[in-house]
This record gives C-alpha cells, sequence and structure tokens, in this order.
C-alpha cells in the first residue's frame, strides 16, 4: 500500500510570462489530474533536476553553496559533508 503524500506548500508567487499554448496545456492538464494548475507547474518544473548537464552546472557552482543547497535541498549534514570533499579537493 502507498501512503498518501502532502501536497507541497505553495506559498512563494512567480512571475512569470508564457505562450498562451502553454497556458491552455496547463489548464487542462490541471483539470485532467484533479491538481490545481500552480501544482502541476510546481510538479513538472521539479523535472528539471533529472537534467544531468544542469547537475553538473550545478555543482561546478562550488563556490555558490547557497545555490547548490537550494537546488538540490541539502541539509545542514550534507553541506558539511560537500565542504569537506572540496577543502579534501583542494577547491
Amino acid at each position: 500500500m502507498e501512503f498518501i503524500k502532502p501536497k507541497p506548500n505553495l506559498d512563494i508567487k512567480a512571475n512569470w510570462k508564457v505562450s498562451e499554448h502553454t497556458k491552455d496545456i496547463v489548464k487542462y492538464y490541471a483539470e485532467y489530474t484533479g491538481y490545481s494548475e500552480d501544482e502541476c507547474v510546481d510538479q513538472f518544473l521539479k523535472n528539471i533536476l533529472k537534467d544531468e548537464h544542469f547537475i553538473e552546472w550545478i555543482h561546478g557552482k562550488r563556490r555558490n553553496k547557497r545555490a547548490l543547497s537550494k537546488v538540490l535541498l541539502l541539509d545542514e549534514t550534507e553541506e558539511l559533508e560537500l565542504d569537506e570533499t572540496e577543502t579534501s579537493r583542494g577547491a
């Protein structure tokens, strides 16, 4: 049995422009899934994290640990491990 996962808390408002076609796709997909348009966009955009080149690029921004921890949702323990790895590499 799969447990029900809580819906994400969507409390930050973004102001982006998209084509009318894209807006319609999101509208109808939301209707199809029963999720709100905001929830659909939030879930789809998280697929960006499956882009290996983007993840490599983020890791290349090692001097900007804030970006790395925000994008990859690292906790403090993981950030410390990242610091230790960079120190041992001489970064």
